[in-house]
């Protein structure tokens, strides 16, 4: 029995005792002036579909809500001796919340921010502002190679699984994509009713499991893929080599969250956790990986399909590139993942200690594709922590075509970080399986919310752009963006990062840092 049932009987017994009581004892009238107003707000808190803690945990779940009121002053208390960025993600949160819901999101009293503290960004702006963009910034991806290319959003969702997450979040992601006109990426968890009945657009993500389009045994099913990814929801097919939260460990699912519907689509044991390989079973080398691409691109009548990775070993990178030359193969796109991405079941070393961070690699496989001369052929999407339009800026700067966020997606879902994703009992009903706790995330609400997060932050990011001059998305370059390096120093990206010119790698002088990787690749090997 849940805390919410378990409270609304007690609240019903209590209730019917005062007014048994009440006909012996006069003294009880006073007590049922204090009972019935409190059955009112939690009968209220149960039925009413904004707020998912007061679903789940109603009257009590106002002490949330009320201690909220105080957060600015706590948050301004621990400014100083916190130094995991715990308050800047309080204040990303409370943005995002704000701008879900349709409120105002400007700040008083300026920046919150230490100008000073190395590692502090922003952009430039223009004395000559460029008048605001209302157009949503679109990517074209897979024009050259694909029958059914797709025109991306430069703002889309993250990886996340039906699984990992309820089928109620999975509803409103994928209903607020249909709402902002934005992609939505299913995770490695397979395509579920939850993702298609919304009609939003879906990138399907086929990772070690290959859940979804599998045989009994585990491995790719050709059929059972063609039949689903010809699906008019599905927009792109995205292969995943590995995630930043856990790279070179695979997916892990709690057997708890393993409900008689998930193993079904994913065709696995219910109750029994699961554990997709490390690697994939289809391919085990770059040229294999390509071949596995193209033949998805077929498979799924002509749809653009690439590949997620988080970056690891610099020349494993550098022998798919060389793949691409030899074989003249390519993927229409690349997701590139970042070491501090989140997940909901990861081992501690793995999370913390394995893998390149995000700007890293997002600059090393852009260079490395400039390099070798495929960087126009294959597109880049920068996926992890991108929460705000500015975020967005420096990613596009740095060498993205469009960004994918997760944590922002799950803030505007209604996400308050209560970190019990991997113990199947969110109190908001996003990171849980457990009906009586996802009854509490009302999906029509939280569907425009998470459309109205996606419009404010797009439309910040073309502000932006404004101020600083510029036109489009297009026109970002690194130099656009700058970062304290010291209390008295400060660089552009550019002087920071060094970029490639197109064709560099393939001349007989290379530049510094690259040689090895390259001289060492092979399209054969990993």
């Amino acid at each position: 029995m849940s805390i919410r049932t378990s409270f609304y009987l007690l609240a019903t017994l209590s209730l019917a005792l005062v007014l048994l009581l009440s006909f012996f004892w006069s003294a009880t009238l006073f007590a049922l002036a204090l009972v019935l107003p409190v059955t009112a707000l939690g009968l209220y808190d149960v039925v009413q579909k904004e707020h998912a803690v007061l679903r789940n945990f109603p009257v009590i779940g106002h002490f949330r809500y009320w201690l909220e009121m105080i957060r600015p002053e706590i948050n301004q208390y621990f400014i100083e001796s916190d130094t995991d960025g715990v308050p800047f993600n309080r204040e990303l949160r409370s943005l995002v919340y704000q701008r879900a819901k349709g409120e105002t999101d400007t700040l008083p009293f300026g920046t919150r921010r230490d100008l000073y503290e190395p590692g502090y960004e922003w952009m430039h702006h223009s004395l000559a502002p460029a008048p605001v963009s209302d157009e949503d910034p679109r990517v074209m991806i897979g024009e050259s190679t694909c029958s059914q290319p797709y025109s991306c959003s430069v703002y889309n969702i993250a990886a996340m699984s039906f699984g990992a997450l309820s089928q109620n979040a999975i509803r409103a992601l994928s209903g607020g994509a249909k709402l902002g006109g934005f992609a939505h990426n299913t995770g490695e968890g397979g395509i579920s009713p939850h993702h298609l009945e919304p009609g939003g657009d879906l990138i399907w993500q086929i990772g070690t499991g290959y859940f979804g389009c599998r045989n009994t045994d585990g491995r790719f099913d050709a059929a059972a893929f063609s039949a689903m990814a010809e699906r008019p929801n599905v927009k792109m097919i995205e292969v995943k080599l590995s995630q930043g939260a856990k790279p070179g460990h695979g997916g892990i699912l709690p057997g708890k969250k393993v409900s008689e519907e998930i193993a079904a689509i994913r065709l696995v044991e219910a109750g029994k956790t699961v554990v997709s390989p490390p690697a994939h079973s289809e391919f085990s080398t770059p040229r294999g990986l390509l071949d596995y691409v193209v033949r998805l691109r077929e498979l799924s009548g002509g749809k653009p399909v690439g590949f997620k990775l988080c970056v690891g070993d610099k020349g494993e990178f550098a022998a798919i590139c060389k793949a691409m030359l030899e074989s003249g193969l390519h993927p229409d796109f690349i997701s590139v993942d970042g070491a501090e991405g989140g997940t909901g079941a990861a081992p501690l070393e793995f999370s913390n200690s394995l893998g390149m961070p995000l700007v890293d690699g997002l600059v090393f496989v852009h260079n490395l594709l400039t390099g070798c001369g495929m960087r126009d052929k294959v597109k880049l999407n920068a996926s992890g922590k991108i929460v705000t339009g500015f975020h967005l800026a420096t990613k596009i700067a740095l060498g993205a075509d469009w960004g994918s966020a997760a944590r922002g997606m799950m803030f505007a879902l209604g996400c308050i970080q209560a970190l019990r994703c991997n113990h199947n009992d969110c109190p908001v009903g996003v990171a849980t399986q457990n009906p009586d706790l996802v009854r509490g995330l009302a999906v029509e609400p939280k569907t425009l919310r998470v459309a109205r997060f996606h419009e404010a932050t797009v439309k910040s990011l073309t502000h932006l752009l404004a101020a600083a001059g510029l036109t489009g998305p297009g026109e970002l370059k690194p130099w656009h963006v700058y970062r304290r390096i010291s209390e008295t120093e400060s660089r552009h990206l550019a002087q920071i990062y060094p970029f490639l010119e197109p064709g560099q790698l393939l001349g007989t002088e290379r530049p510094k840092g690259y040689v090895r990787c390259w001289q060492e690749a092979q399209p054969d090997r990993w």
